[in-house]
């Protein structure tokens, strides 16, 4: 795979990916280089990371717990003194390996650390590479609702290695397959039918590049989300908040984020069939898609009522109204989209048939 180019920092691939790494760190030189994981990635992706690090450094690994439910400041407060305890100083880098929320939170504990250092990220779940991976967001939850405390803030490099997929369960996988499902909704009707015949983990392996890609000629266009980059949160707004409600609900199995947002796609597909004229045949196969590949989830009248309420936290919101992003036809977005407040209860309606 060739490397992406991105605003001020490139996304290698495989051998390319160390190669690029280890010509970084021969030229800069750092004075320590700190490694962030979590338990999973400590153990099942750290030693292969490792092995292909060739030269003489000083490495300090700094391990924290996995789960959204860890993704959060307190954490970051760990991180950070364990950062000024290790003797990090302007001149050090902070290498995330690990999922979405790792890096995420890695490029804002490094984007803050002595008002910011180096950091590169090295996704190890699909999610993280085809969505997190591009596009500079970097952030921490506010108790359970999602991404409120953060910066955009751009890596040196992102390396991703397709073979570290081979260490994550299938929930996981599945879960990462939902944002490229999303990227062939709201930009190539070809992309959506290619990934729909998709099998398994090689044939997802297949498309990475692609979504890849797609994200980043739209974050290239719109590098702080006032326009165009919106139509990334296609299924975001409803999905959110229902991850938002999973996490926080004693009651619920917490979701994972690509089954939240598959929810919401289906949600936001009803929401533009209704608004948007996105044809029945169109809505249905949306719908059908994702049922395929994702449980269906029981929806309470008062389940959907607390939903609805943590929408009003939702970033895309702007002077007290809550915005959404709707399609008109499968590879055609429109954002800014306001709701009449009863379509939501068809949605969920919708979704439950």
């Amino acid at each position: 795979m060739d490397s992406i180019i991105s605003d001020s920092y490139a996304v290698h691939f495989n051998k390319n990916a160390f190669q690029a790494l280890n010509n970084h760190l021969s030229e800069k030189k750092y004075s320590t280089i700190f490694i962030l994981v979590d338990e999973n990635t400590h153990e099942l992706c750290l030693p292969n990371f490792m092995a292909e690090i060739h030269g003489d450094y000083q490495f300090e690994i700094i391990e924290i717990e996995s789960g959204e439910i860890n993704k959060n400041i307190e954490t970051c407060v760990g991180v950070w003194e364990a950062l000024s305890e290790l003797g990090a100083d302007r001149k050090s880098i902070l290498i995330n390996l690990g999922g979405g929320v790792l890096t995420d939170m890695g490029g804002f504990i490094a984007s803050t650390f002595k008002r910011g250092i180096d950091f590169i990220n090295v996704p190890t779940t699909l999610l993280s590479m085809v969505d997190a991976s591009v596009g500079g967001k970097t952030g921490v939850d506010l108790g359970s609702l999602k991404n409120q405390i953060g910066v955009i803030n751009q890596p040196v490099m992102v390396l991703v290695v397709p073979d570290f997929l081979d260490t994550l369960e299938n929930r996981q996988v599945i879960s990462g397959f939902a944002e490229m499902l999303k990227h062939g909704l709201i930009q190539d009707t070809t992309y959506w039918e290619a990934l729909k015949g998709a099998k398994g983990l090689e044939d997802m392996k297949k498309h990475i590049l692609t979504s890849i890609q797609i994200k980043n000629k739209v974050v290239l266009q719109d590098p702080t989300e006032q326009n165009i980059r919106k139509i990334l949160n296609y299924g975001h707004t409803l999905g959110h908040a229902i991850e938002s409600y999973f996490l926080e609900s004693d009651s619920k199995v917490t979701l994972l984020h690509g089954e939240a947002i598959a929810i919401g796609m289906i949600l936001e597909g009803y929401l533009s069939n209704k608004l948007l004229a996105l044809s029945d045949e169109s809505l249905n196969d949306i719908k059908s898609t994702f049922l395929n590949r994702y449980d269906k989830v029981e929806f309470s009248n008062e389940d959907i009522e607390n939903i609805l309420k943590l929408m009003k936290y939702d970033k895309k919101n702007s002077h007290g109204k809550v915005n959404f992003v709707l399609l008109k036809s499968i590879g055609i977005p429109v954002y800014d989209i306001e709701i009449p407040v009863e379509l939501f209860t068809e949605a969920f309606a919708y979704y439950k048939i």
